[in-house]
């Protein structure tokens, strides 16, 4: 228990939660070790305190450690950054660079969002794990290199390999032990902790009094689901320090600074149920598309057929002809202003024969539907809901922050 506190004391940890006590002394457990490991939790958790406990616990504490943060690299440079590259390997590589895998070695490399990853670059880093083994963009030089992995991600991991995002033989090659940061709504005893430790540490850096809560400001605060954990945390009690006269905090002054405070729910939960009705929204409109190209499909033989019979299946599908081009004519204008299709009219099938020029060469045409307007449309409609905050637009729409950004240069957005 007293190594626990000094490890707390020393990097600046402040709670008393049991699951983060575990947390804590599982990181000091695998330290001297040179397993992988996986940090998982929410964005706000303080997962970048893990990989510090364990490289300087390490044997490797006198080695370098490098903390990469894989989703804020783009996707054509990451190789690069990673495992460097050669001279000429692609434009603008006047020289040789070293990866970071090449200035750690002996050390410990910190990857952060590692879930943003690559599926080319997983596969580089998989034979790193597998053997230390790597070689730089644009060369066929195999390098070696000892270092230490710890790497960190607030996505879920089993879904990101379900949907083909994430292999799993990486995941288990990284996961090798698994040490999970809780939520701060999971930690209501550390909240008043932590919100003291922040309010001295803005009086002393803006040299003003100490603001501190009123027990009804402190029920309330303890009560409030925080979407952005700690961060969320320290960034409202700096605003409070800055912000307020009055140094004493009451109930009423706190709520003004808690986001959705009345819908007395977490915001995750808010945000989550926006993204499974915008994801419900996607689905049914890709599912109308294929119902509605299948119906074209089937009209297109049902009315050729009908022309070759000479009109005699006319009464008994007249109506379903009609209904079918009905719904078609109205859907196609109203979700796109390029669709078209010739329709024949039913009528006109008792003049057709082989020899009538009028239906030589005679085709229905499927509409245009363009898959590429309705995913612009999308990541406007997204983007406006989010209020230009690209991250969560990416999460909203199931796809990387990396792919986000090539598609709105991509529409010039």
């Amino acid at each position: 228990m007293e190594e626990l506190q000094n490890i707390k004391q020393r990097f600046g940890i402040i709670g008393n939660d049991e699951k983060l006590n575990r947390s804590l002394q599982k990181a000091i457990r695998v330290a001297p070790t040179d397993i992988s490991v996986l940090v998982t939790g929410e964005s706000g958790v303080g997962k970048e305190s893990i990989p510090k406990i364990i490289h300087a616990l390490s044997h490797r504490k006198h080695k370098k450690y490098i903390a990469v943060n894989c989703g804020a690299i783009p996707e054509g440079t990451i190789d690069s950054e990673l495992f460097g590259h050669e001279k000429g390997a692609f434009t603008g590589a006047t020289q040789n660079r070293s990866g970071y895998f090449e200035v750690a070695d002996g050390g410990t490399i910190f990857l952060d969002e590692v879930g943003e990853l690559p599926l080319t670059t997983q596969v580089r880093l998989l034979r790193i794990l597998e053997n230390g083994e790597y070689m730089k963009v644009g060369s066929s030089k195999v390098q070696k290199t000892d270092i230490r992995i710890v790497a960190a991600t607030n996505l879920h991991m089993m879904e990101a390999i379900q949907k083909g995002k994430f292999r799993e033989d990486l995941f288990y090659r990284l996961s090798t032990v698994d040490i999970h940061l809780s939520p701060l709504r999971e930690r209501k005893g550390d909240i008043h902790l932590l919100f003291r430790k922040f309010a001295s540490d803005f009086a002393q850096k803006y040299k003003m009094p100490t603001i501190r809560l009123e027990d009804d400001a402190i029920r309330l605060l303890e009560n409030y689901s925080f979407n952005g954990n700690i961060r969320q945390l320290r960034n409202i009690t700096e605003q409070i320090s800055v912000i307020e006269q009055n140094r004493t905090i009451n109930a009423q002054i706190l709520q003004s600074y808690l986001p959705n405070h009345k819908s007395n729910l977490p915001s995750l939960i808010s945000q989550n149920k926006q993204q499974m009705d915008f994801a419900n929204e996607r689905e049914i409109f890709y599912k109308i598309m294929l119902d509605m190209r299948s119906d074209i499909n089937d009209l297109k033989k049902l009315t050729l057929d009908l022309m070759k019979n000479n009109g005699k299946i006319k009464e008994n599908n007249e109506h379903l002809i009609r209904r079918i081009y009905d719904d078609f004519e109205t859907t196609s204008n109203s979700t796109s202003k390029e669709s078209s299709v010739e329709i024949i009219s039913v009528n006109d099938s008792e003049n057709y024969n082989n020899e009538n020029p009028k239906f030589e060469n005679t085709e229905i045409i499927e509409p245009t539907i363009s898959l590429q307007e309705k995913e612009e449309e999308m990541i406007k409609y997204s983007l406006e809901r989010n209020k230009g905050k690209r991250k969560l637009a990416a999460k909203e729409l199931g796809i990387s922050e990396r792919t986000l950004y090539r598609k709105i240069k991509q529409y010039d957005l």
